[in-house]
């Protein structure tokens, strides 16, 4: 979406790093209102403020398509009628509906729990068990999947075994090497 609104390639990778960074974007994941967080960074960064505004106004365009060859194990995995399937998903609340809307798959799962419902997101241990004492999940009988080093380190701290995803083909794999698929 930025690509649209930034003519410069260098001026629109400047802006994500230094203003609209991860780790604003993280607390607005954890529960924080988009109003509240765009009015924050609308305070430090004034020059900026179309900009910012468009970063949840426009925020649907930032949707890309789906990862097909993920949501294809995914479609492996449940049809298999073997596994429960559960989403920890650090994700604003208000933002989330927007993609389960959009990505059906997002309905296949047996439960979702959203940190941005819950004031609260990976990798704090508190969320995890959420997860685990709402659906009833052993993390000893648990496999936990994340993109994101940090969270599989706070996951096998709880006792989860867990796949550090960073390719479809790898986690397809490594599932297979686990008799998973």
């Amino acid at each position: 979406m930025y690509r649209n609104i930034f003519a410069d390639e260098e001026e629109m990778k400047h802006f994500l790093a230094t203003v609209t960074t991860s780790d604003w974007n993280e607390e607005q994941d954890a529960g924080r209102p988009l109003q509240e967080g765009t009015e924050i960074l609308v305070k430090q960064f004034p020059e900026h403020e179309e900009n910012i505004r468009a970063f949840y106004s426009r925020w649907e365009e930032m949707l890309g398509e789906p990862f097909h060859d993920t949501v294809e194990i995914f479609k492996q995995l449940k049809a298999s009628k073997q596994y429960k399937i559960y989403a920890l998903t650090n994700w604003s609340a208000e933002t989330f509906p927007v993609a389960l809307a959009r990505y059906d798959f997002l309905n296949w799962f047996d439960g979702i729990v959203v940190s941005g419902a819950e004031k609260m997101r990976k990798p704090t241990p508190a969320f995890y068990q959420i997860l685990l004492d709402r659906h009833n999940v052993k993390p000893e009988e648990a496999l936990f999947i994340d993109d994101n080093y940090r969270n599989i380190l706070a996951a096998e701290k709880m006792g989860i075994k867990s796949i550090h995803f960073t390719s479809a083909l790898e986690l397809k794999e490594k599932l297979s090497e686990m008799g998973v698929l």
